[in-house]
């Protein structure tokens, strides 16, 4: 397989200083070296070396690029390695295979599609996900065990990996799938950050309105998916009494974020592409503010005024983490400290708390053309929920 790649390519350029041949013998010559001995696989692997020094200092002057030498030597070493883990020296080779065969996509993605700008918010990314969060604590620290400085900061980190999702796919596929996709996807981790990173895109870019209010809806379409996974496991009997209104709720959020789409040209650009920022860092630190606040408020509240105080501190909750909000009620409908009609009506309620929060931080960062659109599907899809809820409970529907 490398070695018809590197054919095609020589054949292409004529910068290739190997074919199917050379690497197939090399493959061949490494096998048998591997069976005689290290020593002797190490003298192979020397004088492969050497044949690929001597091929680079011959060809620099028209290629100054060192592809086709490493891809030699990860031949050798990929038919050495066969020897002892077979299954895995062929699955290596196939990546190697395609890695060389992905030349202009790769190069057109590292230098068209990414611009410089994008590149230095992958950098911060990465270092907040790699570098800042394994070292934060993953325990509480605070009195009443709801401040986790490691889950806090991983809300920061999906904010900013929103925004950079976002304005990859829609550099790759165009702002009307783009959006869609990167939105649709990103909810299942949390609607709320992508309320506000597809909110601050439409603040610097308002041409990006509809696909950004589309991208927003089809992520609370993907929470409300996981909502129901969360609330199935923890109370398969609520899950049941309330899967009519769910599905009211997504059938509404589907049909608000299809015109974002089908209005939305293929094209669609936004002023000064190249040097557009991914996501700010200040947006996403006072996002996890807000939410540590609210966690602190809830606490409160549940330790203040008791069973009470769980309910109401469960609609607080709802405002900043929806899938923590059902998995309270759920408990209290399993502690039988709510009926199956007050939790139902409960559930309906930790919705309308959670879109509210959604069109208040729709308004902050994305102005009030976004949340009023952003509002009018959330709402739709809660009014549409209680008003099926209702006709259930009164038996004139399934």
């Amino acid at each position: 397989m490398i070695g018809v790649v590197r054919e095609r390519t020589r054949s292409d350029s004529g910068n290739s200083i190997a074919g199917i041949r050379t690497h197939s013998l090399l493959a061949l010559v490494a096998g048998v070296a591997i069976s005689l001995g290290i020593a002797v696989f190490t003298a192979v692997l020397v004088l492969v070396g050497g044949l690929a020094i001597a091929a680079y200092l011959r060809s620099a002057p028209q290629d100054r690029g060192l592809t086709s030498e490493v891809a030699v030597l990860g031949t050798v070493l990929l038919a050495g390695f066969a020897q002892h883990e077979p299954l895995l020296a062929a699955a290596l080779a196939v990546v190697t295979a395609g890695l060389l065969y992905a030349k202009l996509p790769l190069h057109r993605f590292a230098r068209d599609v990414l611009s410089a700008r994008e590149v230095e918010d992958a950098l911060l990314l990465a270092g907040s996900a790699l570098v800042v969060l394994p070292w934060l604590p993953s325990m509480p620290v605070d009195p009443w065990g709801v401040l986790v400085p490691a889950r806090l900061w991983r809300l920061v980190v999906l904010v900013m990996a929103v925004g950079m999702m976002g304005e990859v796919a829609r550099r790759a596929v165009g702002a009307r799938w783009g959006y869609a996709v990167a939105g649709f996807c990103s909810g299942f981790a949390s609607s709320l950050a992508v309320v506000g990173g597809f909110g601050h895109r439409v603040r610097l870019y308002p041409a990006l309105l509809l696909p950004a209010v589309s991208a927003a809806l089809l992520a609370n379409l993907a929470s409300l998916l996981l909502m129901a996974a969360v609330l199935g496991t923890a109370s398969p009997a609520l899950l049941a009494g309330c899967a009519w209104p769910l599905l009211a709720m997504g059938v509404v959020l589907a049909l608000a974020a299809s015109p974002g789409i089908a209005l939305t040209a293929v094209d669609a650009a936004m002023p000064g592409d190249v040097q557009g920022r991914s996501f700010r860092l200040s947006q996403a630190l006072w996002l996890a503010a807000a939410i540590a606040v609210l966690l602190l408020l809830a606490a409160w509240l549940r330790q203040w005024l008791g069973v009470s105080g769980a309910l109401l501190a469960t609609m607080v909750v709802a405002l900043a983490e929806v899938h923590a909000a059902v998995a309270s009620l759920a408990q209290l409908f399993g502690a039988q400290a709510l009926s199956a009609v007050q939790s139902q009506w409960g559930l309906i309620a930790v919705l309308a708390c959670a879109s509210l929060a959604k069109v208040v931080l729709a308004g902050v960062t994305g102005g009030r053309a976004y949340a009023l659109r952003i509002g009018g599907g959330l709402g739709l899809g809660v009014l549409a929920a209680a008003v099926t809820l209702w006709l259930q409970q009164r038996g004139s529907w399934l």
